[in-house]
């Protein structure tokens, strides 16, 4: 299971919306057949391991990270084709936490005489799909707040300067962070001030679909999130609709959303709820300050990646986040999960925010 794990995050940030699988056939303690989902609307893991087993697959083994899907989408059942190559036992990690088909992939092999056996390495398991876990049962996609800043909590100086705070060795996590979400996030005030383009500069990368949330349109004709010519497509969120800018930047290929204003900017609520419908499973918002303390206030954060370089920059730097309304220490946001490591010379933070009712709820990071 532990190698179908690693075949399965090969297809992290490239499923959606379907989750990233792991599978492999194991006939007389070999492996013959390996597989992953790639892409959506492809052969799914299991289909993929089957096919390179071929004729060894009959009586074998089949390892697979998640509960094989039992109903017709873009592909045919993979229960399907695994009762037709077979396939003697089926050894599964999670179990598919679609409501609507919950259980029914197990059944199906059982009732063709196929030996099941669930929840091996289900916690790895499980944190693997977290994504397609939450897309499928509430709409919207994971989110994950990553930052980076100085030991005292600042994400550039009084000036504005910010490049660059971490090391290499953190840059390229970062990068790794964008490879493997669908879409990343960041507020106009990011785009006027750093210009970046938001692509993931490692070899063999993806890049992300690129989401600016600008409620006045503001966003300058020129920045790189608008001007690069790589594959990475834009949506500029706005309360605005029509005009002179807004036709120009249709024209450039630019996915203009009208969302609801609020205090401050826009619905970081609606605008995640429309990228859950576009199929987009998971997102990094990389900041600023006003748009993390905007998604931590409205409950919206799943998961933070926090970056602290050994530096100080002083207060008046800029901080990591703006206001959250903390006016009591009993009032503080607690984080769970927490793990710290040692990134080059720069520490790396990953938390998950605990529920704001004061119940102690464990949540995972793995």
């Amino acid at each position: 299971m532990r190698q179908a794990l690693r075949l399965a995050r090969r297809g992290l940030g490239r499923t959606s919306p379907n989750p990233p699988v792991g599978a492999l056939v194991v006939r007389g303690g070999s492996v013959v057949g390996r597989g992953f989902h790639a892409r959506a609307g492809q052969a799914h893991a299991e289909v993929v391991a089957l096919r390179q087993a071929a004729g060894r697959a009959r009586g074998a083994t089949l390892y697979v990270t998640l509960e094989p899907c039992a109903h017709l989408g873009r592909t045919p059942p993979c229960t399907e084709a695994i009762t037709a190559a077979g396939i003697a036992r089926v050894v599964f990690g999670a179990r598919d936490p679609n409501p609507q088909v919950e259980g029914d992939g197990a059944g199906r092999l059982r009732r063709a005489g196929i030996a099941v056996v669930a929840g091996v390495a289900q916690a790895d398991c499980d944190d693997l799909i977290s994504a397609f876990r939450k897309h499928v049962t509430t709409g919207l996609p994971l989110v994950t707040l990553k930052l980076a800043a100085s030991l005292d909590g600042r994400i550039a100086t009084c000036t504005g300067d910010s490049k660059w705070i971490t090391g290499e060795a953190a840059r390229a996590i970062a990068h790794r962070l964008r490879d493997q979400h669908d879409a990343v996030l960041v507020g106009v005030e990011t785009v006027i001030r750093d210009d970046p383009a938001l692509t993931c500069r490692l070899p063999g990368g993806r890049d992300p679909l690129r989401v600016v949330l600008d409620r006045r349109l503001r966003i300058s004709e020129t920045a790189r999130v608008l001007t690069n010519t790589g594959p990475a497509a834009t949506v500029v969120a706005t309360a605005l609709a029509g005009g002179a800018k807004w036709r120009r930047l249709q024209v450039r290929g630019v996915q203009l959303v009208r969302v609801p204003a609020v205090r401050g900017g826009v619905s970081l609520r609606q605008v995640l709820a429309w990228l859950g419908r576009a199929g987009v499973s998971a997102v990094l918002i990389e900041g600023g300050a006003a748009v993390a303390a905007s998604a931590l206030k409205a409950r919206l954060v799943d998961r933070m990646v926090l970056f602290y370089a050994p530096k100080l920059i002083g207060g008046d730097g800029r901080p990591m986040l703006d206001a959250l309304g903390v006016r009591a220490m009993r009032e503080a946001w607690e984080l769970g999960a927490v793990r710290v490591r040692r990134v080059g010379a720069d520490f790396m933070v990953t938390a998950c925010p605990l529920p704001r009712d004061g119940k102690r709820q464990s949540r995972s990071w793995r």
